[in-house]
């Protein structure tokens, strides 16, 4: 399996676990499992509420001898709630806690969008902060400090575009080390990527098989199942695997981190195998056709009337 490496040589696999929309139950057995069979990459965040019973597989996995705590890759996020910064610490020690850890291994801004503290679901516009009142670059600086206090070894953000994070550095900030973004061959986000190598920056594909358990809330009547995508499923067919695997495979191999979600003991092993699929490059150029700028979570949730947010200004301001 690739490995990614940051600017101060720390190590992460390319393929790990991600665990939204894992059941508090569902995610304890998963994570013990996922462990046993290899993996070192966990991906977490705070509103997942489910980091108690992570901490919970994780206590059990060093107890038992399955793995070391510098074995493993620990991810976690700041939500919405607390971007103010004299916030920001609270919400990665109530992470710490709940993950029973004493530092994270990676820490990220969860989303350019800041929401009143207290706020647990998002009624009306009333209950966003814009960020002219918490500029992005205010919680940048709180995160900073988290690395300082050896909290997190790393910081980086989620569901940011160029301009987002061009802001941030432009702004004085430390250049962040990991974007995590929606990314699959439907939406191959390449500009994005080449601008995050250029400043070494590490990329996180999530959905990466289009978050078929999300919600129905979130989904359109006719999105695409890139599960029966033609072209994906030839390629499966041809390896001899499903065609998650493929999907896992592309984004590990263009160079970039991957976490797809399962709770399933045969899919975990099978997803974790994706690396080992010998694509070539005809068939990576096949799937790079497929891209059309679809995204599975477009950011609509975020919208109100009368609002600061809007799905346009999310990808694209």
């Amino acid at each position: 399996m690739n490995q990614l490496t940051f600017r101060n040589g720390d190590k992460i696999d390319a393929i790990g676990l991600g665990t939204w929309k894992s059941t508090p139950v569902e995610v304890y057995k998963a994570i013990r499992e996922a462990i046993k069979i290899g993996y070192r990459h966990i991906d977490c965040a705070w509103i997942y509420q489910n980091e108690a019973e992570i901490g919970e597989a994780f206590q059990d996995a060093f107890k038992a001898g399955d793995v070391k705590r510098e074995e493993l890759f620990i991810t976690s996020k700041l939500w919405n709630t607390y971007h103010h910064p004299d916030d920001v610490e609270s919400n990665i020690n109530e992470t710490l806690k709940n993950l029973q850890l004493d530092y994270l291994d990676l820490y990220l801004m969860h989303w350019p969008v800041a929401v009143k503290k207290g706020v647990t679901t998002v009624e009306s516009a009333d209950d966003f902060i814009s960020l002219k009142e918490i500029p992005l670059i205010d919680t940048w600086r709180a995160m900073e400090k988290l690395v300082e206090k050896g909290l997190t070894k790393h910081i980086g953000v989620s569901n940011f575009n160029i301009p987002k994070i061009q802001g941030l550095i432009d702004a004085g900030g430390m250049v962040p080390e990991m974007n995590q973004v929606e990314s699959h061959p439907l939406l191959a986000q390449n500009e994005l990527l080449e601008f995050c190598k250029r400043n070494q920056i590490l990329y996180t594909a999530y959905s990466p098989l289009g978050s078929r358990d999300r919600s129905p809330g979130m989904k359109s009547g006719d999105e695409p199942d890139m599960f029966e995508i033609p072209r994906v499923k030839a390629i499966a067919e041809n390896h001899g695997v499903h065609p998650a695997q493929i999907l896992i495979k592309w984004a590990e191999a263009r160079g970039t981190a991957v976490i797809p979600k399962s709770v399933n003991p045969e899919r975990l092993k099978a997803n974790l195998e994706s690396a080992n699929i010998p694509l070539s490059d005809y068939e990576i150029m096949e799937l790079n056709k497929l891209d059309m700028g679809y995204r599975f979570i477009n950011g609509k949730f975020w919208e109100r009337e009368g609002g600061p947010y809007t799905a346009e200004s999310l990808w694209n301001d």
